[in-house]
C-alpha cells in the first residue's frame, strides 16, 4: 500500500473499528466507513482523525482506493456483489474460514482481491488493538496484492503468513483451539470448581495463572517438553480417579476428559516421561469407563 491510496471500510464492527485505528496509526489514509447500522460508523469516526461515515458501501468504494470488507462472513459475497468495481481497486476481506473467492465480482471487474486475517480475539477493539503487535496475520492473494498486504502487516506490528488458497477453513479452525474452544475449557474447569462452592472469579482466579505457567512451559521448550501432568508422568492411577469423577459429574464431561487425555499420550511419550507400557495402561484405563462402553452400545 502507498500513502497516496485512500482506504474505506465497508463494516464498522469490531474488527473493522480496530483495523482502522492499526492503520490509521501506522500513518496509512484510512477516509471513509459505512455500516448498515449507522451508530457503528459514527463510533468508528470518533476514533480515527479525518474518518467521514458515508451513506452507502457504494460511495465508500467510489471515494476509496482499498476497500476493506469487515462484514460477518456469510455477508462478504453478497455486500461484494453489491458494489460496481472498478480495476484500481484493491479489496480486501477479513474473515479467516472465508475464501477471497467471495471477491469474485470485484475480480471480474479487474480489481485486485485478497484476505487479511488476523489471528486475535475482537471481542473488544481497545483490547484487541493493544493486542494486534506480535500476532500473526494470514494473507492470501495473489503476488502484488500479497507484497502490499504483507508489509502493511508488519506495519501494524504483526506477523504475516501466507494462507495457501482452499486452506482457509482448516487454518481458520486451528484457532479455535486456542482461541473459543480454550474458554469452552476453561468454562468446563470453572463448572467443576463450582460443584465444591467456588464461583467464577475466584476460580478463574486459580486457573489462569496455570494456564499461564503452561503456555510460559510451550512457549520456552515445545509441545512435548511443555506437556505435564497424570498422563504425560504415566500415573495411570490418577488417570481412573479422574474418569470416575468425571463420569460421575457429566457423561458428557467424562467423554470429553477421555478424547482430551487420549490426545496427550503421543506427547508424553515424545517428552521421554511416559513409556509404551504405561501409555497402553492408560488407553485402557480410558476404554474401560462406562462412558466408552455407553457409546459402543448405542
Amino acid at each position: 500500500m502507498t500513502e497516496r491510496e485512500t482506504f474505506g471500510f465497508v463494516g464498522c464492527g469490531r474488527v473493522g473499528r480496530t483495523l482502522a485505528q492499526a492503520f490509521a496509526n501506522a500513518g496509512q489514509t484510512v477516509t471513509a466507513a459505512w455500516s448498515r447500522r449507522a451508530a457503528d460508523a459514527e463510533t468508528m469516526v470518533g476514533e480515527v482523525p479525518g474518518l467521514r461515515a458515508l451513506p452507502s458501501a457504494q460511495a465508500v468504494a467510489d471515494a476509496c482506493d482499498v476497500v476493506w470488507i469487515t462484514v460477518s462472513d456469510d455477508a462478504i459475497a453478497p455486500v461484494s456483489d453489491g458494489i460496481v468495481w472498478s480495476a484500481h481497486h484493491k479489496v480486501i476481506h477479513c474473515s479467516g474460514a472465508t475464501e477471497v473467492g467471495a471477491l469474485a465480482a470485484a475480480k471480474k471487474a479487474g480489481a485486485a482481491i485478497g484476505g487479511f486475517h488476523p489471528l486475535q480475539m475482537f471481542t473488544n477493539p481497545a483490547v484487541a488493538l493493544k493486542g494486534l503487535p506480535g500476532c500473526t496475520v494470514g494473507i492470501e492473494a495473489e503476488p502484488a496484492l500479497y507484497e502490499s498486504l504483507n508489509r502493511l502487516a508488519l506495519d501494524i506490528g504483526c506477523t504475516p503468513v501466507q494462507v495457501p488458497p482452499g486452506d482457509r477453513a482448516l487454518y481458520h479452525a486451528s484457532a479455535y483451539y486456542v482461541g473459543p474452544f480454550l474458554i469452552a475449557l476453561l468454562a468446563e474447569g470453572v463448572a467443576l470448581w463450582q460443584t465444591f462452592g467456588v464461583g467464577e472469579k475466584d476460580a478463574l482466579n486459580a486457573l489462569l495463572p496455570l494456564l499461564s505457567g503452561t503456555l510460559s512451559a510451550v512457549d520456552h521448550g515445545g509441545l512435548a517438553q511443555g506437556m505435564g501432568g497424570c498422563v504425560a508422568r504415566g500415573d495411570v492411577g490418577t488417570v481412573r480417579k479422574h474418569i470416575a469423577a468425571m463420569d460421575q459429574f457429566d457423561h458428557d464431561a467424562g467423554k470429553l476428559y477421555r478424547m482430551l487425555a487420549e490426545r496427550t499420550i503421543p506427547l508424553g511419550l515424545k517428552r521421554g516421561t511416559l513409556n509404551p507400557q504405561a501409555a497402553e495402561a492408560i488407553r485402557q484405563a480410558l476404554g474401560s469407563g462406562n462412558t466408552i462402553q455407553a457409546s459402543a452400545a448405542e
